[in-house]
């Protein structure tokens, strides 16, 4: 007979059971598939999930990994979840360094051009938050490069370094700058309480370097609260891995809200 658990809680059971399985002490990688899914199922004695990639997808970017699995990593880490191919998957330990929000950063009014009738039956899941950002262009505000959107929700694969890579990518901007010269801007876009991952934002620099080699590569990501602010963060790839180059933080409000003494600090802005 089969276990009836809470949804989180059966994709944890399910995680927990084949890292422990397979950990080895001093590992810092540890392969899995579908199959071990199946696996992990049929020895706990639970119901198999409909939808087995999202028991993987739900340890990225919505909840924490069990504790028997962040306990095992050394002072400093973390255990990752990381696509390596198709159905393919697997743990990896990375430094811990969360994508959080700086609630210390001031934000910036930007009025509203969102349509109506758009914001009138807009969804509160990721693509309607996209939508927003790009009838605010909120990419060329915050880039200070033009911008256009090339695709969204691009799933792909990428190649590199003799490894195959599933990706996933929100949105993909194209942009130029008064130069002539041409950027790529992968988007992720996460609300409410899912969280941004570095796993994703490395697999955005993979995208650009497999598929948009010639192009220069400036991944963003942008985070929605539950009290109307839009936080944008850019990164950079360097020796420490992953890391934010810029922050900033948007509001948008009906235009008439946008005082003078505001407007006069946005120009003082520029002198700073």
């Amino acid at each position: 007979m089969t276990k009836s658990l809470p949804k989180q809680g059966k994709y944890k059971s399910i995680i927990e059971y084949i890292f422990l399985s397979k950990y080895l002490l001093d590992a810092d990688n540890i392969s899995f598939s579908n199959s071990d899914i199946e696996n992990a199922v049929l020895a706990l004695k639970i119901s198999l999930p409909k939808n087995r990639y999202d028991v993987n997808y739900n340890l990225r970017f919505r909840a924490n990994m069990p504790e028997n699995v962040l306990n095992t990593a050394p002072p400093g880490k973390a255990w990752i979840i990381r696509i390596v191919g198709r159905s393919e998957y697997c743990f990896a330990l990375v430094n811990d360094q969360p994508i959080a929000i700086n609630s210390m950063l001031s934000a910036t009014k930007i009025p509203d051009a969102t349509p109506g009738i758009v914001a009138m039956y807009a969804l509160n899941d990721e693509q309607a938050l996209l939508t927003r950002v790009r009838y605010n262009r909120l990419i060329d505000i915050f880039t200070g490069i033009t911008c256009y959107s090339l695709q969204n929700h691009l799933r792909t694969t990428v190649r590199l370094e003799n490894t195959t890579y599933q990706v996933e990518t929100d949105e993909i901007y194209v942009g130029i700058d008064r130069r002539g010269a041409h950027y790529i801007f992968p988007v992720q876009v996460k609300g409410g309480t899912d969280k941004m991952s570095v796993v994703q934002i490395e697999q955005d620099f993979a995208l650009c370097a497999d598929k948009f080699p010639t192009l220069i590569c400036r991944p963003i990501g942008a985070q929605f609260t539950k009290n109307g602010l839009i936080a944008l963060f850019e990164f950079e790839l360097g020796e420490e891995g992953v890391t934010i180059a810029m922050e900033r933080h948007y509001r948008l409000v009906k235009p008439e809200t946008v005082t003078s003494e505001e407007l006069e600090m946005y120009r003082n802005r520029l002198s700073t």
